[in-house]
């Protein structure tokens, strides 16, 4: 796991050691243990503010090199801004810009968990420690040697200085499991495709056996005995075999209808027949992050224990363009005896679902389901990189995914469904087509995976603006951002898991 910061919970009372970072609101103002540490050199950052035009707005920084009168080497101060508007999502964020100003090879950090009015809650200082590792993630597994001026990983060993460290450090137990999620889909997402291929995706899912996870692999013959037509003709071009991993958490009652989450795990997308340009073809690595985020989240539940019982179902495939792959005009059956024809083959990803999700629907018959899915370019046209489109068959779902959005920082934006875009999808000679043009084609998309879901709760979440490529954010400076692992286990932990 790329993750080279190691977080520590002293007392705020504990002497700094290596870089200090201490926290103000817009009238300069600090805590009282924050005083006491920075004792006379608190006229120094007066200075300094005054110089830099510092004003202690929310996210801004002072940045102070070998403050005299404190046995440290830096002295970070980082602005609040009114602390009565301070939001959760804020402390994350405070957390990554204190790691976006560290360099690589720092060895020790102390960070006062205090605002001006006093000691931060334990879930304000354990969000600023999870901002600190998501900032700091970074994937250079495959650079044999750094370029002049390229920053490597950091390898900080931080010091947070808390009110109450025993009760901090237990809540860090659960939020870190989070952060391990998010960290594995990043990792996920970033592989390139011949090292992450669908049966290499399934043997790292596999890892989570570990956790207690329970673990099924469906390959090629197992799902044509089951009939999944429609993922199979995806991946019938490519010399990787396809596979569907089925995971199962049983952290809730016995016998208690599952949640369930669906991921997209295109590993490449070349469009197939249908092929794409050449240009940008590369990101298509990142076209299975709505799997990556399946068994993020997985792990993040399982690792902190959460009381629900889950499935998360992913389906692998590679979309490649020999002579055995499915032609445009070629008519697939699906596991749910729906027969589809093939307009697009590089709309793919809603066939490896459509399978996928009646499988969990019939099998699981879960309270709901959420599949994941970087399915559509509309999507980016339409909300561009800082809203995931929401699509449902049920409204309570969706406004308890939109509250989730808010509250973790991965925001989802709701989109219609009707009858009116069911019509475009219709075909002569199949019970649908797959694509139903340019027009509302993330509408399109998500009315052809309602065919699949059997009446079940369930909501679509288009990431294709979210999951890769999206631009880099205080918590994250990595191309694959990890999305939906935060924003669906504060869902679960919200709504669904047994308190």
């Amino acid at each position: 796991m790329s993750d080279a910061i190691k977080v520590g919970f002293v007392p705020l009372t504990s002497a700094a050691r290596g870089i200090l970072i201490v926290f103000c609101d817009d009238d300069l103002k600090v805590g009282p243990a924050t005083a006491k540490a920075l004792g006379g050199a608190a006229e120094i950052v007066k200075r300094a503010a005054a110089a830099a035009s510092f004003k202690g707005k929310t996210g801004s920084a002072l940045d102070i090199l070998a403050p005299e009168g404190l046995k440290v080497e830096r002295l970070i101060v980082i602005g609040t801004g009114k602390t009565s508007s301070l939001k959760g999502n804020d402390f994350l964020k405070f957390g990554g810009i204190a790691a976006g100003k560290l360099k690589a090879g720092t060895t020790a950090m102390t960070i006062m968990a205090e605002l001006a009015t006093g000691a931060m809650t334990g879930e304000q200082a354990v969000a600023i420690a999870s901002g600190l590792r998501l900032r700091a993630y970074k994937f250079d597994r495959y650079k044999t040697k750094k370029k002049d001026g390229e920053e490597g990983a950091l390898r900080a060993d931080v010091s947070l200085a808390v009110g109450d460290a025993a009760a901090a450090k237990k809540a860090f137990a659960s939020a870190g499991a989070v952060v391990d999620g998010v960290i594995i889909a990043r990792d996920l997402v970033n592989e390139p495709p011949n090292v992450l291929f669908p049966e290499e995706f399934a043997r790292r899912a596999g890892q989570l056996r570990k956790l207690g996870v329970k673990i099924e692999v469906l390959d090629v013959k197992a799902m044509q005995k089951l009939g999944m037509g429609a993922l199979l003709g995806v991946g019938q071009g490519s010399a990787r075999p396809s596979r569907t991993v089925i995971m199962r958490w049983d952290g809730g009652k016995k016998g208690e209808a599952p949640v369930a989450f669906v991921g997209k795990g295109v590993c490449f997308d070349t469009g197939g027949i249908s092929i794409k340009p050449a240009g940008s073809m590369e990101d298509m690595k990142g076209d299975m992050g709505g799997a990556a985020c399946v068994v993020g989240l997985m792990h993040a539940l399982a690792a902190r224990k959460a009381k629900v019982n889950v499935v998360g179902a992913i389906g692998l495939v590679e979309n490649m363009p020999d002579g055995n792959a499915q032609r445009p005009g070629d008519i697939v059956t699906s596991m749910s005896g729906q027969t589809i024809e093939i307009i697009n083959t590089d709309a793919e990803g809603r066939l490896v679902l459509a399978d996928v999700l009646w499988y969990v629907a019939k099998k699981a018959k879960p309270k709901f389901m959420v599949d994941l899915a970087t399915l559509t370019g509309a999507i980016v046209v339409a909300l561009g990189t800082d809203h995931a489109g929401m699509f449902s068959n049920n409204d309570e779902l969706a406004e308890r995914l939109l509250a989730a959005g808010i509250e973790s920082g991965e925001k989802v934006w709701r989109l219609p469904l009707g009858p009116e875009y069911d019509k475009l999808i219709d075909s002569q000679f199949a019970d649908m087509k797959n694509t139903g043009g340019r027009h509302g084609g993330s509408i399109t998309a998500a009315q052809f995976l309602q065919r699949f879901v059997d009446g079940t709760p369930w909501a679509h979440l288009d990431i294709a603006g979210t999951a890769m490529g999206a631009p880099k954010t205080d918590i994250n400076q990595s191309w694959g951002s990890g999305y939906g692992v935060r924003l669906l286990d504060r869902l679960v932990a919200d709504h669904y898991e047994r308190k």
